[in-house]
């Protein structure tokens, strides 16, 4: 026994050490999923290489591989393989990763439908497949995953009806359907959400009216399910969304007014209703929402005044209101309104003036308010914020002078102030404004002179400063602006001539100096904006004769020289001028033949009426 036993027990511990080594254990879990994952990387396309490290090689575990997230057991639990340009099919061999609680193939190329496969993944928490192009149904299924808690397919084709299973996966805090063709209408199982925060099921064909059950979601943080088709009111049990924050319904077919309830809902920052039919007045309660960044109402058929509660929103930074049916005047504590970036009232019915203060106290950006019955001076302090881009005043009746401010703000890219009742000079400046685009001051009462800076601009491209009683000549170098593309000064009381220095003229389109006091001779160097479409000089003094360079600018196809005392011949190469369509030389005192070719063969004989000395082509003997 003494020297038996050391043996035996020798014996049995090798046993046992080998019978150890072949049990299975958590190290042999992974060579299996290896096999899983090579066979998944098989039916896919990478042409980016993105899982080139996917190989079976022991010196690099599959825990190591892109986009393979395993717990400390070394199991997969999740695979990222977003971003890749991935087609291809999902193989069924993605149910061998029986742990596998995230699966993320996001902003992809994978088209066909969606794998039914994936609906026996029961334990996933995180379904990420959007952005890609796949199209068919939703499959139905993923309604059994008791803990999927995120839930994305936005941008892709699906079609038919929203799966109403999803209703019973009421775990679920995200759900995104935004950006596909589904139809028919928001299924009532939703109503089971409760713990949704997020519900996006914008940009589909939707259509149907907003169910109630919608509005029993009172976790929902964020609801988006605008440019669909829904239609009729806006329940009144919106008020039960007391944790919404982000709201929005733009783009549909919803009617009624805005539901006061609204005002409950304190936390919103956002709220998108633009492009419906909603009517009625907005609700003053619409005050109590502190929170309120953002508000939009545009393009409905909103009556009534702005309420003057809208003022209280101290947060604001975008107003929008235009297109609708308001009245009566803007309240003065918008202009109060410290963080207040944007503000559009274009085509409603306002009367009265801005608030004075609008944009001293708050770093204004956009402001348009055409298309209105406004009136008053505008306030001088719009750009005091140093941020003001835009300005769009037009079609009012606006007063006074223009604010002098304007031309120190650096920032400013449109002016539009045209169909106004403005007075008092064009101050200078305009010209230093690094960003300015267009300056539109036509069918005002302006008068005096043209200011001589506007011809340093380096960024003006449209200059329209037409029916008002503007005196002097034009600047020497106003039409060689190197970005000018159009220049309009008709119906003034503009003397002198055209300006002959025309060498850097390369980008105007369109020139109209009609309705003047303009003479002296047209300067042939007109020829030189190459690409000139449009000329009109009619109605001045112009004396001597048509240049012959004007007939064959390569793109002019309207030249109006009417009206003038324009003499000598017309130029025998207008026959063959390469994109003329439209000459008006009546009522000068033109002389000889009219050339038989091209575009004079079929002239309008009224377009050159009153010149005694024509004869031949389309006159009569």
């Amino acid at each position: 026994m003494d020297t038996k036993m050391p043996i035996f027990f020798l014996y049995l511990l090798s046993l046992y050490t080998l019978h150890r080594h072949a049990l299975p254990t958590n190290a042999a879990t992974p060579p299996d999923e290896t096999a899983a994952l090579l066979a998944i990387k098989s039916s896919l396309i990478d042409p980016l290489g993105a899982l080139q490290n996917w190989i079976s090689n022991p010196g690099m575990p599959h825990c190591n591989w892109t986009g393979v997230e395993c717990d400390t057991k070394g199991t997969v639990i999740g695979l990222n393989l977003s971003n890749y340009n991935l087609s291809g099919t999902i193989s069924d061999d993605i149910l061998l990763l029986s742990n596998l609680s995230s699966l993320n193939i996001c902003s992809n190329a994978f088209s066909d439908t969606l794998p039914a496969t994936l609906t026996s993944l029961t334990s996933i928490n995180f379904l990420d497949v959007s952005d890609n192009n796949f199209d068919g149904r939703f499959p139905v299924g993923f309604g059994s995953f008791l803990q999927l808690t995120y839930l994305n397919a936005s941008g892709n084709n699906f079609e038919g009806p929203l799966p109403t299973d999803i209703g019973s996966a009421n775990a679920l805090e995200i759900l995104d359907f935004r950006g596909g063709f589904f139809t028919g209408s928001i299924p009532a199982s939703y109503r089971s959400l409760q713990k949704l925060k997020f519900l996006g099921l914008s940009g589909n064909n939707l259509t149907g009216t907003l169910p109630k059950e919608l509005f029993e979601l009172s976790s929902l943080e964020q609801l988006i399910i605008g440019y669909n088709e829904f239609e009729g009111p806006i329940p009144a049990n919106i008020g039960n969304l007391t944790k919404l924050q982000y709201l929005d319904m733009a783009i549909g077919n919803l009617n009624g007014p805005i539901p006061p309830e609204i005002g409950k809902l304190k936390m919103l920052n956002t709220i998108y209703l633009y492009k419906n039919s909603l009517g009625g007045e907005i609700p003053k309660e619409i005050g109590n929402l502190s929170s309120l960044v953002m508000l939009d109402l545009s393009d409905n058929m909103i009556t009534g005044v702005i309420p003057p509660e809208i003022a209280l929103l101290s947060n604001l930074q975008l107003l929008n209101l235009m297109c609708n049916r308001l009245k009566g005047t803007v309240p003065n504590g918008i202009g109060d309104l410290t963080q207040l970036q944007v503000l559009e009232l274009w085509n409603n019915s306002l009367t009265g003036p801005l608030p004075a203060s609008l944009g001293k106290n708050s770093p204004l950006q956009w402001l348009d308010v055409s298309t209105n019955a406004l009136s008053g001076e505008i306030p001088a302090g719009l750009c005091e914020g140093g941020n003001l881009t835009k300005l769009i005043l037009f079609s009012n009746a606006f007063t006074g002078p223009i604010p002098v401010g304007l031309t120190t703000c650096m920032p400013l890219v449109r002016i539009r102030m045209h169909n106004n009742q403005l007075n008092g000079t064009v101050p200078g400046g305009f010209g230093k404004l690094p960003k300015l685009q267009r300056l539109e001051l036509a069918g005002n009462e302006l008068t005096g002179e043209i200011p001589d800076d506007i011809s340093l601009s380096t960024s003006l491209s449209f200059i329209d400063l037409s029916h008002n009683q503007l005196q002097s000549t034009l600047p020497s170098s106003i039409l060689s602006i190197p970005s000018l593309q159009s220049f309009m000064a008709a119906d003034n009381e503009l003397t002198g001539g055209v300006p002959g220095e025309l060498q850097d003229c390369l980008s105007l389109s369109a020139l109209d100096l009609s309705n003047n006091r303009l003479e002296g001779t047209i300067p042939s160097s007109l020829a030189s904006c190459a690409r000139l479409v449009s000329l009109s000089l009619r109605n001045n003094h112009f004396t001597g004769p048509i240049p012959a360079s004007i007939a064959m600018m390569p793109t002019l196809s309207i030249l109006d020289l009417s009206n003038n005392f324009l003499t000598g011949s017309i130029p025998s190469n207008f026959g063959s001028s390469p994109a003329l369509e439209m000459l008006n030389l009546a009522y000068n005192n033109l002389s000889g033949p009219v050339p038989s070719t091209g575009l004079l063969r079929t002239i309008n004989p009224d377009d050159l009426a009153g010149n005694p000395g024509l004869c031949g082509g389309v006159l009569p003997p």
